[in-house]
């Protein structure tokens, strides 16, 4: 009886994988992976681990910058192509007309289904894997592409053309997942997305620490004082993600008499032009730089003891940060109309402001001076925005089998 309540716990909630008479195969294609970091990397190591505890997953991607690193430590298969380095570009760039061995690798494969991150070199192979053996390709919209193309190239018509570049490998799809559905409404209005959109939001691995635990360890290890309130930055410093607004408001909160903290958790580019703001704004003794953490433990326990995530990103389109905060109970501050603001209800699950920082300002001190509505909004955050992986991947092997017995249906 023990063993029939497992099984049908199982059926319950995968219940075509056991209907198919072998396990699936899927194909991941995205132009970076770790050791690189950013959300689209975690969002892939977050579904490809998951998925392949009952399914068998290659991830294909370039070889890192570095000249080593170990993938044997990962549950699903990782196939890297080679690759080079653009000047000062960060990340690196495949080279797959001259990698034909990388090409054997993935033709010689008999997948059920390709997923595609993002629409670029390694990406676009996938796509054309699919269409030759006929089987669906799902293509995940992460970022507003645009604002990237013009900040590179400060140039309109190269922006249209490089983004006409990506919608054909996007239109080429059999189905694109939106993280939320403004950025699906974008893409159809902006981006003229043809492909079939449906929306498919982003989770968390990270689960809730205990407060007071958090409380203690953060205030005894980065000298913070009880009586401190703390805001916390969490991703990439890069400018693109409004990290000077956050300087500049800070300002208008000391001014106030507000004794703070201020916690930027990251690395980036812009790491050295947000430090000196900091000194000019005269912040220094108010403002934490901790660097990149990968103690996801201690990064959650800087979540909870936030009295606010701030995240005046108009870049993002659903950052997996913001999801972090609400794991912890931690009410964030989004830009008023902000795409990756669209999942959250202004003022019930979360704070919103115009995009200046004496607006932004406001709203931090209005929000830290009504402690009933900060941890009512917080809580609120937990109830409606935190979502697991676990359930996040749950739903997508269903929509993945889906598409694939649709596809069956139309040969």
């Amino acid at each position: 009886l023990k063993m029939f309540n497992i099984f049908t716990d199982i059926l319950r909630v995968f219940p075509e994988a056991y209907i198919m008479d072998k396990r699936l195969k899927i194909a991941f294609f995205n132009d970076v992976f770790y050791p690189m970091v950013d959300g689209v990397v975690i969002v892939i190591d977050n579904y490809a681990k998951r998925l392949a505890k009952f399914a068998d997953v290659t991830l294909f991607c370039p070889k890192p910058i570095e000249k080593s690193y170990d993938d044997s430590k990962y549950n699903f298969k990782v196939e890297r192509c080679r690759r080079m380095k653009f000047f000062s570009y960060e990340y690196p760039i495949a080279t797959i007309p001259f990698d034909p061995s990388f090409r054997k690798k993935i033709n010689a494969q008999n997948f059920d289904i390709v997923h595609v991150h993002d629409p670029f070199f390694v990406a676009r192979y996938g796509i054309k894997y699919a269409k030759k053996n006929n089987i669906p390709v799902v293509g995940t919209i992460h970022s507003q592409l645009k604002r990237d193309f013009y900040k590179a190239t400060k140039s309109q018509f190269l922006t249209e053309r490089l983004t006409r570049y990506i919608m054909k490998a996007y239109n080429s799809c059999d189905e694109c997942w939106a993280v939320n559905e403004k950025i699906k409404e974008v893409y159809v209005r902006d981006y003229k997305l043809t492909a079939p959109g449906i929306v498919m939001n982003n989770a968390t691995d990270m689960l809730p620490v205990d407060p007071y635990e958090a409380f203690k360890t953060i205030n005894e290890n980065y000298g913070i004082s009880p009586d401190e309130k703390v805001l916390v930055f969490l991703g990439r410093i890069n400018e693109i993600k409004n990290i000077f607004l956050i300087a500049d408001s800070l300002k208008y909160i000391k001014n106030a008499g507000i004794p703070f903290k201020m916690v930027f958790i990251g690395k980036g580019p812009d790491e050295n032009r947000l430090k000196a703001l900091v000194s000019e704004n005269g912040l220094n003794n108010n403002v934490i730089f901790t660097g990149r953490l990968t103690d996801r433990h201690l990064i959650a326990q800087f979540l909870s003891r936030a009295d606010l995530f701030l995240f005046p990103s108009v870049y993002d389109t659903s950052s997996l940060v913001q999801i972090e905060a609400a794991s912890q109970h931690t009410p964030s501050i989004f830009i008023r109309g902000s795409v990756t603001s669209f999942t959250a209800t202004e003022n019930v699950d979360c704070f919103m402001s115009e995009e200046t920082p004496e607006d932004f300002a406001n709203c931090i001190i209005t929000a830290l001076g009504n402690e009933e509505l900060l941890k009512k909004t917080g809580d609120k955050a937990f109830e409606n925005l935190y979502v697991t992986w676990d359930a996040a991947v749950e739903k997508t092997y269903k929509r993945y089998l889906e598409l694939i017995e649709a596809k069956k249906s139309a040969k």
